[in-house]
C-alpha cells in the first residue's frame, strides 16, 4: 500500500525499534494536530489514515472546497507548531453580520472586542498542507497503513470510521433534515473581511470572506433542507449563483461559481464515553468521533483541536508515575471536554431549532430577541469572546 504523494513518506515503515506510545486512527487535520502535539512532547506516534478520504461529500466533487472559520485559540494551537496557513489562505474576519428572517440583525466588530480578528476563514487544502509538511520533519512520527500496538490508541476517524463502534462505544445521533452545499464564489463587490449569515425558511446560508483582506472570493456553505438538496446541486453553475443571490439579497452582488461544489448530511452526535481502559487497550476519542455539532457557527474544528490540545496537556501534565493508559488520566482529559462540547453542541442544536420553527409568532420572537441581543451589551461582547476563544 503505497501513501499518496506529499504525505509523509520519509517516515513510511523506517523500521524504528522503539514501541510506540500513541497510535491515531484517522489523519484528518485533529489527527495530524495531535500527532504534531504528541510528538513535540517527545513522544513516539503511529498515524495512521493519510490515505483516507475526507468527509461525505458527494462523489463528483474533486478539490476539497470546505473552509474552516477559526478562532484565536485554534490559530495559537496550529501557530505554536508553525503550520498557520500564510497570506491569503487565512482570510481575518473583522465583521459579522447575522441576519434573521423577519429583520432582525446582530453586528459583530473586532474592534468592539479589542481583537486582531473574530476569526480567520482558512482553506482546507492549504492547512493540510501545511500540517503534512510538519510531519515530514517532525521525527517522532510515523506514519502506518494499519495501526499499531501501542500504550495509548486516540481514534480520530469521525462518523465514517468503525474503530468506535469496536471499542464499544454508543452514540446518539440527531439527524438534521439538512444537508450543507458548499462551494467557492467570486463576487462583483469585494467582501470587506465580513462574514455574512442568514436564517431564513428553516435554511442557513453563510458567506465567509476568502482570498486577503482585498478579496471578492468567498466560501458558502448554504444548509438546505434535504427535499431542496439534490435539486440545488443539479443546477447549472449559473442557475445555483441566481438562487444564491436571491437568498442573500444581493448582498455580494452578481456571484460567479468556480471550482468544484460539494454535499454532506448534517447531523448532531454525542457519544457515551470519550476515554476507556480495558484488558490492557488504552484509547481515547477526538475530534469528530467524539462529537459533531451543526456547522451554522462553524465551530466544529475549533472543537477538535482543542481535544488535541487538552489531551496533550492533560499527557504533559501527569504524574511522573502514571502511564500514557491510566484510567484516571484518561477521565481527567474526558472531563474537561465534554461540559465544553455539550455546552456548544446545544447551543447551536437550539438556534437551529428555533430557527426552524414555522408560524409567524416564532418569527417574531426570535427577531425581536436578535434585535434585543444586539443590543445586550456585556452578554453579547461575552458571546463573541466565547466564540473567539478568548
Amino acid at each position: 500500500m503505497l501513501l499518496r504523494e506529499g504525505f509523509c513518506t520519509g517516515f513510511y515503515n523506517r523500521g524504528m525499534t522503539r514501541p510506540f506510545d500513541v497510535c491515531i486512527r484517522g489523519a484528518g487535520i485533529v489527527g495530524r494536530t495531535l500527532a504534531l502535539l504528541l510528538g513535540q512532547q517527545r513522544l513516539r506516534v503511529g498515524l495512521v489514515g493519510l490515505d483516507a478520504p475526507g468527509p461525505d461529500v458527494s462523489p463528483n466533487v474533486g478539490r476539497d472546497v470546505r473552509a474552516y472559520a477559526l478562532n484565536a485559540r485554534s490559530k495559537a494551537i496550529l501557530e505554536s507548531l508553525r503550520v498557520w496557513p500564510n497570506g491569503a489562505d487565512a482570510t481575518a474576519v473583522t465583521h459579522m453580520e447575522v441576519h434573521g428572517d423577519a429583520g432582525g440583525t446582530v453586528f459583530f466588530n473586532a474592534q468592539d472586542q479589542g481583537a486582531e480578528a473574530l476569526s480567520w476563514i482558512v482553506d482546507v487544502p492549504a492547512l493540510e498542507r501545511c500540517l503534512t509538511d510538519a510531519l515530514r520533519f517532525q521525527p517522532q512520527v510515523e506514519c502506518l497503513a494499519e495501526p499499531c500496538e501501542a500504550a495509548l490508541t486516540v481514534v480520530c476517524e469521525g462518523n465514517a470510521g468503525g474503530a468506535r463502534e469496536a471499542l464499544g462505544v454508543r452514540s446518539t445521533v440527531f439527524a438534521y433534515p439538512q444537508r450543507a452545499i458548499a462551494g467557492r464564489l467570486r463576487c462583483d463587490h469585494a467582501h470587506t473581511q465580513t462574514a455574512r449569515q442568514w436564517f431564513r425558511g428553516g435554511e442557513i446560508l453563510a458567506f465567509l470572506p476568502m482570498a486577503g483582506p482585498d478579496g471578492n472570493s468567498i466560501a458558502f456553505v448554504w444548509s438546505v433542507l434535504n427535499e431542496r438538496a439534490a435539486d440545488l446541486m443539479a443546477l447549472p453553475n449559473a442557475a445555483l449563483c441566481q438562487e444564491l443571490e436571491t437568498f442573500s439579497g444581493l448582498a455580494l452582488g452578481h456571484l460567479e461559481l468556480f471550482g468544484d461544489r460539494g454535499s454532506w448530511p448534517l447531523q448532531l452526535t454525542e457519544v457515551d464515553r470519550w476515554v476507556g481502559a480495558e484488558k490492557g487497550k488504552a484509547w481515547a476519542l477526538a475530534g469528530d468521533a467524539a462529537h459533531t455539532v451543526h456547522p451554522l457557527a462553524g465551530q466544529g474544528l475549533n472543537l477538535g483541536l482543542e481535544d488535541a490540545a487538552v489531551l496533550t496537556e492533560t499527557i504533559r501534565t501527569r504524574e511522573y508515575w502514571r502511564g500514557l493508559g491510566d484510567s484516571r488520566l484518561l477521565r481527567r482529559y474526558e472531563r474537561a471536554r465534554r461540559a465544553d462540547v455539550q455546552r456548544t453542541a446545544l447551543t447551536m442544536h437550539g438556534l437551529q431549532q428555533l430557527f426552524a420553527l414555522p408560524g409567524s409568532g416564532w418569527q417574531t420572537v426570535r427577531n425581536l430577541g436578535m434585535n434585543g441581543f444586539d443590543h445586550s451589551g456585556v452578554i453579547k461582547q461575552w458571546v463573541a469572546q466565547q466564540a473567539m476563544g478568548t
